[in-house]
């Protein structure tokens, strides 16, 4: 068989312009490249613009939004102290939540069969409950037990005693339920992260008599941190959205105002959308926050992080700058002239 960068047979002659195959070796230059053609991504490409085409001609033109009332209630002082107590909700519920879940993510590692049992169980029991239930149950607790107190153990003898009712209020009610919900949730991904971790980094810690506490906190978790963050933005943005459950409980968070509120006007479609709209933009926010925090823990594990979108949208305009500013070259014919 003849090579390719030798002389071919003319019964295996590549067909090329401008190029004599049977004299001289291929001119790859003058090859025509041809393009592949995704036949089924540009039809999926076609069919999303078509919908997101109509969808935006949909915004414009169906009176049902109700733009105008979108606007009047979108900084409404109600709905902004709606979304004042959705945002505490989320940093209260979800600090105890993981302080907790790395507790019980240590205590399910730990070598004690006692405390990796309760660890066990408490993550079984939070997890096999939904949310919702788990909000009910605390708001009616004092249904179950009138009142609360410190006392004698075994004993119906109290030193202090409070009405369940006055003791765990509706707020009170919400955080307990979000807060050892997303606790049974944090302790699997700490647990996890920490797990990811190579067994050799605790031995040569431990072989080097670092107390306990300095393996923990200084080799162990920011080298789990890398596996931990991802999963835990995500219950954080989760929990964010799941604030919304407490409005079965009368809370005024941004979502049971919405409600009161289109109860009242009779405008469902336009209050539901400042809601929609509020809740975008929080987890919009924790999402580019999630970024650069992944970013930040990247740097020991990737020789080059992660382009931002800013670095992102230079690197288009400079391409796109690039190409402006080559000219195509022009082809010759083998007499000279210009094609």
């Amino acid at each position: 068989m003849t090579s390719v960068l030798g002389r071919t047979s003319t019964t295996h002659a590549l067909p090329l312009e401008h190029a004599d195959t049977t004299t001289g070796p291929i001119d790859f230059g003058a090859l025509k490249v041809v393009p592949t053609r995704h036949w089924a991504r540009w039809i999926l490409g076609a069919l999303v613009v078509f919908v997101v085409a109509q969808l935006l001609f949909s915004l414009f033109t169906e009176p049902g939004y109700h733009w105008d009332v979108f606007a009047k209630y979108f900084f409404a002082p109600a709905i902004l102290r709606g979304l004042g107590l959705t945002l505490l909700l989320t940093v209260v519920a979800g600090s105890i939540g993981f302080v907790a879940g790395g507790v019980l993510a240590l205590m399910r590692l730990s070598k004690s069969p006692l405390l990796s049992s309760f660890a066990w169980a408490f993550i079984w029991f939070f997890r096999s409950i939904p949310l919702l239930v788990q909000v009910i149950v605390w708001f009616n607790l004092g249904y179950l037990y009138p009142t609360i107190g410190l006392g004698i153990p075994f004993t119906t003898e109290y030193f202090i005693e409070f009405q369940t009712v006055s003791l765990i209020s509706a707020f009170a009610a919400a955080v307990l339920g979000l807060a050892l919900h997303q606790a049974a949730y944090s302790a699997e991904i700490i647990r996890g992260g920490i797990l990811s971790v190579d067994a050799g980094q605790l031995e040569a810690a431990a072989a080097l008599g670092l107390p306990a506490r300095v393996r923990v906190f200084r080799i162990i978790l920011p080298q789990a941190a890398r596996s931990i963050l991802p999963n835990a933005f995500n219950e954080v943005i989760g929990l964010l959205k799941g604030t919304s459950i407490v409005s079965v409980i009368a809370l005024s968070e941004v979502f049971y105002v919405t409600q009161v509120i289109y109860n009242r006007n009779h405008m469902v479609i336009p209050m539901l959308i400042v809601a929609v709209v509020w809740y975008t933009i929080l987890t919009t926010v924790l999402s580019i926050a999630q970024f650069y925090i992944e970013r930040h823990f990247a740097r020991g594990s990737v020789r080059v992080l992660p382009p931002t979108p800013i670095q992102r949208a230079r690197r288009w305009v400079r391409t796109q700058w690039d190409r402006l500013d080559d000219a195509p070259a022009e082809k010759t014919t083998e007499n000279g002239a210009r094609a």
